[in-house]
């Protein structure tokens, strides 16, 4: 296999650089497609692996339901801030308590931190958070109402865009920094500086607690991890279907298309993947090269 007015086999053609041969440049013999490989190292899914996974997806879809459902009942008067506030205080020692009951002895010796350095942490944050909170309430009074709830739309879109679903804890920084920034204005447009505190704490609940207590729920309890993210897509379709049942429609369907008929597509069309590898690849190094760098 090779161009027109190629010499004859009578000279033997080598696959090398460093010495002249009478062939074109562009030369090849007939074993050029002896060394043709398909589909190496394909990952075949199972539907229901793939189902499981994009539960992760679907609750956090449903975890912004729920927090936009917890707005709007404090926007209308219906929930008070003191009841959300304690509310998310119990379910966070809750929390807290259940991450350490999955913790392994590995996990637990690799990390270093105390349950003194944690408290801290949490007393740090809710005391700047009180004291900010009518500094935040009044943030956005210049930014007309329409600007901050497209503001809070887009960055809670990033949100769900950027979050690393494959390793969650600890939240990407934009991701949940996103999510914050959604919540301070959708925060501040709540009637006084108490129901922005309460609005932040339950936002840093969601969006940067749950997340790693689910992570540790999937890695070291799977059996229940499907359960729960069923739990929280049910919740969130129930919540936001208090308050608007067009928007429990809209999260329904986009629920089915995550988690049941995304991971039928991906299963479905791995069987037409059709991958070729050959002598064209890129040379690949595989000796252990450590030794010249001391």
């Amino acid at each position: 296999m090779g161009p027109d007015g190629a010499p004859s086999q009578s000279v033997p053609w080598r696959k090398v650089l460093w010495e002249w041969q009478p062939f074109p440049d562009n030369y090849v013999d007939q074993r050029f497609l002896e060394e043709l490989r398909r589909n190496e190292g394909i990952r075949q899914y199972r539907y229901w692996a793939v189902v499981k996974e994009a539960g992760f997806v679907g609750q956090q879809l449903s975890c912004v339901a729920i927090f936009i459902t917890l707005w709007f009942y404090m926007e209308q008067g219906l929930l008070a801030p003191e009841t959300l506030f304690w509310t998310s205080l119990t379910c966070a020692l809750l929390g807290y308590g259940l991450y350490q009951a999955l913790t392994s002895q590995t996990e637990s010796c690799s990390d270093h931190r105390t349950h003194l350095a944690d408290s801290q942490s949490a007393a740090l944050f809710l005391s700047f958070t009180f004291g900010f909170s009518p500094v935040l309430k009044t943030l956005t009074e210049s930014v007309s109402t329409d600007t901050v709830y497209a503001m809070s739309a887009l960055m809670l879109l990033a949100h769900l865009v950027s979050f690393p679903y494959a390793h969650p804890s600890p939240p990407g920084s934009l991701s949940l920094n996103a999510a914050l920034f959604a919540s301070v204005c959708l925060a501040s447009r709540l009637p006084g500086a108490l129901h922005t505190f309460a609005m932040l704490t339950c936002a840093l609940l969601v969006f940067a607690l749950w997340p790693c207590l689910l992570q540790r729920i999937r890695a070291n309890a799977p059996g229940q991890f499907t359960g729960v993210c069923v739990g929280v897509c049910v919740g969130g379709v129930g919540g936001l279907g208090s308050q608007s049942l067009g928007g429990a429609v809209l999260l329904s369907l986009a629920l089915v298309s995550v988690t049941l008929i995304c991971p039928l597509l991906l299963v479905r069309l791995q069987r037409h993947k059709d991958n070729i590898h050959g002598p064209w690849d890129e040379a690949e190094i595989h000796e252990d090269l450590s030794r010249f760098l001391h």
